[in-house]
């Protein structure tokens, strides 16, 4: 028999847990990671093993680049008796949960790596106390403004939040971080200006800015950081145009990318001075002048873009003989060469490149007939669909790419995937979603751009065209995973002209792997058609998933790669021949010559298919100049349709002014799409005292025009109606209801078929409200969101202070007139009132004209669901 004490067998206790991989790590860690795991949403950590060890979901053996999966400790504490956890990253889970406040309970954590996941939420505040080294949240879903805090870790080296939802301003504070090494902030919500602490960040080497709302110049600050590798500014969102920045002290840069900065003026000689200069992107500015021969020393420079400015002279034969990824189209060149020499492209890079004549590049080429359509599935191999044949589309492209195919068509692409960390970059991609049911095997494959694509149509037969654009998103996923987060939007141009802004496939077609297509018209007057897709620096441009595990090349390293433009371009172009048109516009071109109006024109058939022939059920309103129609442009765009009757006293002069009131820029007026003139059909208001005298259009303007129609209805009359027997003699409604104002009796202004059947006080609001948006000075009407408040009850309505010019205006005789005028329109309604009463059903019907109402008396759902 054996004792054995107490002691004892403690000791034997503590040897066995050991030998079985007792955990180094202390309690309140492994705690912590519990909370952290459920914060997260992180559900294979096996707590039943050392968090250390690297086993059961702590760490990936076998790692694949991008989606590390691992907790890293530090086991040297204490003799080697003790562990602390220094690194948490977990990169690509799809973790659908929110960022954790307590990250604080790992005293010894330097590194917090959570990109490519589904995390929503804020950045805590918390984080600022910590020592953190590295904070990589790239790719989720995270809102709010970068807290102040950060500014705090005097430790942080590298801060990575790109392709996120954060908002608001850089916090000043941020400008404290004196280790700071990487800063990357693209694609995110940030608004103003970059913080003057950010002159102290002298410790940078990499700094990315864009796809934001920044506004501003790019400060002179940045001379400051002379350890810069990498500098990325692009598009700067509010037009304010600035010198190319002081950067003669970055003799270190090795990417240099200052894209859509409004900058102007002359290349600086001392970009050739940057001899460790990989990649230059100057692109989409407004450069002038010549390229310096300084920047010869740019030689070694593996990409140069300057595409889309305007500078001149000619190519440098540096240039044309280095001959690797230079693009120089859309400048004003004088070049006489082809549109690719090498791989330097030229296309549309001399002053003759414009769309309204031959691309310089291409003056040479003998048309050998005239085309009218040409179909191109972009990206793919020829197929056929609903019996056409598209070409394939399969050149393997390049950074600075002119192709030009077998028949009429060409196509240059600008730029290189620069943060997919592929050996090589692919121009085509396949797709990897579910089609929806019907959709073409032409969406199957796609032609990739970083940066700007251009379809170039030559030989083309001069005419109005069609221009028809398949699109369908087939490389992000629908899914509660990071590869549905990226965002592609881009603009589309024709002909030069934009024709659609911050394109997004996904939100137009309703989800991905759906087809939609978009039809543009096109006119062709020099045989030349040009179609170009432009990324203006939103999206995510570097939000690439990771190889699948197993394979050497990922399955969709293309995902979410900004501006994959186009996942498929099908160009049908159909000429519409002018059949006689040309010949009717007489005297309405004359009156509109003289405008410098930017907006589109559409044919007669256009117009009448849109409004079904303008269908009486599609109307849905009648002014004083013609009727409004509800219509569908082919695209799905609704539109509502002026048609100027023959019948009206509104000439070419008042269609004019009716185009040009919608086209200023006020932000109470619809968006005009165009208008449509032919022969004697015109298919596109009150004008303020300002404006009708001076010329002067604020938005005060449409208050007052807001004011005047709010008299018309409460009045049940026209604004402008003439004395009886005497057509010249006018009376406005505005000046009867000033004189009913003035005697106290407004009421007389309410129409007649209301009989008592209306809210006294509600009317009472409305003409007064009416009243003060009718002030003779801008000054003194109110804003439309006052006006909104006043009608609601919101706000109290002010008093109006008749002008003594009024008064002193309305004399006796006049008045009279007026009240006897106003008064024979009364009783000539309310006798046709009842003759319409009796002899017809549907809604009442003035005789003045013979459209019924735009609303009837009583709006039942009956009504509403005819309406719809």
């Amino acid at each position: 028999m054996f004792f054995i004490s107490a002691p004892f067998i403690a000791s034997v206790f503590c040897l066995a847990t050991l030998a079985f991989g007792a955990t180094r790590l202390p309690n309140d860690e492994v705690e912590a990671l519990r909370d952290i795991a459920k914060t997260l949403g992180k559900t294979d950590w096996n707590f039943s093993v050392d968090p250390c060890s690297g086993e059961s979901g702590w760490a990936d053996l076998n790692p694949v680049k991008g989606s590390e999966n691992a907790v890293t400790c530090n086991c040297s504490f204490s003799d080697a008796t003790i562990c602390h956890i220094i690194s948490i990253v977990l990169k690509s889970q799809n973790l659908r949960g929110t960022l954790p406040k307590d990250l604080g309970r790992l005293p010894f954590l330097q590194e917090i790596d959570l990109s490519r996941n589904y995390l929503n939420g804020t950045i805590p505040p918390q984080w600022g106390s910590m020592q953190l080294v590295n904070i990589s949240l790239l790719g989720n879903r995270l809102t709010g403004p970068i807290p102040k805090e950060i500014g705090n870790i005097s430790t942080l080296a590298n801060l990575t939040v790109e392709c996120n939802q954060l908002s608001g301003g850089l916090p000043r504070e941020l400008g404290s971080l004196n280790r700071i090494e990487r800063m990357l902030l693209n694609s995110n919500n940030f608004t103003g200006q970059l913080p003057a602490t950010f002159a102290n960040l002298t410790t940078l080497k990499d700094f990315r800015i864009g796809d934001s709302q920044f506004t501003g110049p790019i400060p002179n600050f940045i001379q400051n950081w002379t350890n810069l590798e990498k500098l990325r500014i692009s598009d700067l969102s509010d037009g304010t145009e600035t010198r190319f920045p002081p950067l003669s002290n970055m003799k270190n840069l090795k990417t240099l990318i200052l894209r859509s900065c409004n900058i102007l003026g002359q290349l600086p000689d001392f970009l050739g001075g940057m001899s460790k200069l990989k990649t230059l992107d100057l692109s989409f500015n407004k450069l002038t002048g010549e390229i310096p021969p300084s920047l010869s020393g740019a030689v070694k420079t593996d990409y140069i873009y300057l595409t889309g400015n305007l500078l001149n002279g000619t190519v440098p034969d540096w240039i044309l003989e280095k001959g690797e990824n230079v693009d120089l189209s859309y400048n004003n060149f004088t070049i006489e060469s082809s549109c690719q020499q090498r791989t330097v492209n030229l296309f549309g890079s001399s002053s003759m490149g414009n769309v309204s004549t031959t691309v310089s590049c291409l003056r040479s080429y003998h048309c050998p007939k005239y085309f009218y359509s040409f179909h191109i599935n972009c990206g793919g191999k020829e197929a056929m669909s609903k019996e056409i044949t598209y070409e394939d589309d399969v050149d393997s492209a390049g950074p600075s790419r002119f192709y030009q195919s077998r028949t009429n068509w060409a196509f240059s692409s600008t730029g290189n995937f620069m943060d997919d960390d592929r050996p090589t970059d692919s121009y085509t991609c396949t797709n990897s979603t579910e089609l929806s049911a019907g959709a073409s095997a032409l969406y199957m494959d796609a032609r990739l751009s970083p940066l700007s694509l251009t379809y170039y149509g030559f030989c083309m037969g001069n005419g109005n065209y069609t221009v028809r654009l398949h699109f369908a998103e087939i490389m992000f996923t629908d899914d509660n995973t990071y590869s549905s987060l990226g965002r592609r939007l881009f603009d589309i141009y024709i002909q030069g002209k934009l024709v659609q802004n911050d394109f997004n496939i996904e939100d137009e077609a309703g989800g991905v792997g759906k087809a939609i297509i978009k039809n543009f018209t096109a006119i062709v007057t020099s045989h030349t058609l040009e179609i170009r897709f432009y990324w203006d620096g939103k999206g995510t441009t570097d939000f690439v998933p990771p190889p699948e595990s197993g394979s050497n090349i990922s399955a969709g390293t293309v995902v979410g790669i900004v501006v994959a433009v186009v996942a498929i371009i099908i160009l049908v172009l159909g000429v519409l021949w002018w059949k006689g048109c040309l010949r009717h516009k007489d005297k309405m071109d004359q009156d509109l010559r003289g405008l410098d109006i930017q907006t589109g024109s559409f044919t007669l058939k256009q117009i009448k298919a849109a409004t079904n022939n303008f269908d009486p059920a599609n109307k849905i309103g009648e002014g004083g100049f013609g009727s409004v129609y509800k219509g569908f442009l082919s695209d799905g765009t609704i539109i509502a349709v002026k048609q100027l009757s023959s019948k009206s006293k509104q000439g070419n002069r008042e269609f004019v002014n009716d185009w040009h009131d919608f086209c200023s820029p006020t932000p109470h007026l619809v968006k005009l799409y165009g208008c449509c003139i032919e022969g004697n059909q015109c298919c596109c208001g009150y004008m303020a005292p300002e404006y009708a005298m001076r010329g002067y259009l604020t938005d005060k303007a449409d208050v007052y025009s807001f004011g005047v129609v709010a008299l018309e209805i409460v009045s049940g009359r026209s604004n402008t109606s003439y004395r009886q027997n005497v057509k010249e003699e006018c009376f406005y409604l505005l000046d009867w209801a000033l004189v009913l104002k003035e005697k106290g009796s407004l009421l007389e202004l309410v129409d007649p078929k209301l009989g008592k059947n209306y809210n006294k006080e509600q009317v009472m609001t409305l003409i007064n409200v009416a009243l003060l948006c009718t002030g003779v000075s801008p000054v003194v009407r109110p804003t439309m969101s006052s006006v909104v408040s006043m009608l609601e009850g919101k706000a109290s309505i002010q008093d109006l202070v008749l002008d003594s010019s009024v008064s002193q205006s309305h004399n006796e005789m006049r008045i009279e007139a007026m009240r006897k005028h106003f008064q024979h329109c009364i009783d000539q309604d309310t006798s046709t009132s009842m003759t319409q009463s009796m002899s017809l059903d549907g809604p009442w019907t003035g005789s003045s004209t013979s459209a019924q109402d735009l609303y009837p008396l009583v709006m039942d759902s009956d009504y509403w669901e005819k309406r719809n």
